[in-house]
């Protein structure tokens, strides 16, 4: 039936309007009146429980960050069934993002294109939503990325800020170091500049559990460095991967693609090398209390079985939303059960 409504309606509406409508069902899916009619269907096996960061996620498959930036439709995807938000990516300093358009259907490869460029409200208002989620049962962490106003040389400073204001309140928090559409964001993944940083961010998390999110493209050998980094800093983990620039294997036709310019790629065009990432992290941090999270290109059960499989602790996803529709993490515990 969804799969009806997207080729006939649905991938005809401009993807970032089509968002936010489906953002809207979501909202309404978390309603006082109707989330315990809809948990009613899609609440996960007790048997997919996961114990990680010193948290219980009712089952390892989450969603991930990009999905809601802002924190309004916690209630509605923990009544859909995923186990875990992921907000944001929320910086300290309110912004609009990239120029529209900025988000395009790579239908071909049931994939998306973005060059979002974490357009959210900021840090403060992301933590008053938070705290009113505090009685929500849901497992909310928060992604945490560089204001782009900011130059990246006083990035340690802008990422303590949001820190400071969204650990008290967030299940864990996630310092993203690589999305390909921020300015000179990626450069801070090289472990000279990524130490400083991490140190920063973990004394003003205290407590809170803290993760980094590393990109697709970063070589093997680099990928190694950051999970060892990572693991020698204390982290709690790390999240495998963000989206890629590379537009190689597409079957979308090239010069559409070349029409919808630069951002990163999610959706099956990263699965192969998200998987490849996440044995690289596992195989340099054997330690199962160290949380590995992966995400990209995840769409099926078996999918997500898959990346549990190749040592991942908790599975994201985002794209196979666009393409599965409301009930896709009602799909995927099943499948998983």
């Amino acid at each position: 039936m969804y799969d009806l409504l997207f080729r006939t309606v649905l991938k005809r509406l401009d993807p970032e309007f089509a968002h936010h409508l489906g953002m809207t069902a979501i909202r309404v899916m978390g309603s006082a009146p109707v989330a315990p009619f809809v948990r009613a269907l899609t609440k996960p096996d007790p048997s997919l429980r996961v114990e990680a960061l010193g948290l219980t996620f009712p089952t390892p498959f989450g969603i991930a960050a990009g999905f809601d930036k802002n924190a309004v439709g916690v209630r509605g995807l923990d009544a859909l069934g995923f186990g875990h938000v992921e907000i944001g990516t929320v910086t300290a300093i309110p912004q609009p993002g990239n120029p529209k358009p900025r988000l395009f259907r790579l239908v071909a490869d049931r994939g998306l294109v973005n060059r979002m460029g974490f357009n959210n409200l900021g840090a403060a208002q992301a933590a008053k939503r938070i705290a009113k989620l505090r009685r929500r049962g849901a497992v909310v962490g928060a992604n945490i990325g560089k204001s782009r106003v900011v130059e990246v040389d006083d990035a340690v400073a802008d990422y303590v800020t949001s820190a400071r204001s969204l650990a008290p309140l967030a299940d864990y928090l996630a310092v993203n170091v690589s999305s390909p559409n921020t300015p000179g964001l990626r450069g801070l993944q090289a472990v000279e500049t990524l130490r400083p940083l991490l140190e920063a961010v973990r004394a003003a998390a205290g407590a809170t559990p803290l993760l980094v999110k590393i990109a697709p493209d970063l070589p093997d050998d680099e990928v190694t460095a950051v999970a060892l980094l990572a693991a020698e800093l204390r982290l709690d983990g790390l999240i495998a991967t963000n989206t890629t620039i590379s537009r190689d294997g597409l079957a979308t036709d090239d010069a559409e693609v070349d029409r919808m310019g630069a951002g990163g790629v999610s959706g099956p065009p990263v699965k192969e090398r998200s998987l490849e990432v996440l044995k690289l992290v596992r195989g340099a941090v054997a330690d199962p209390s160290f949380c590995v999270i992966s995400v990209g290109g995840a769409e099926t059960p078996d999918d997500v079985q898959e990346r549990l499989d190749a040592g991942a602790t908790l599975v994201q996803g985002y794209t196979g939303f666009i393409y599965r529709g409301l009930f896709w993490a009602r799909e995927i515990n099943l499948g998983l059960r």
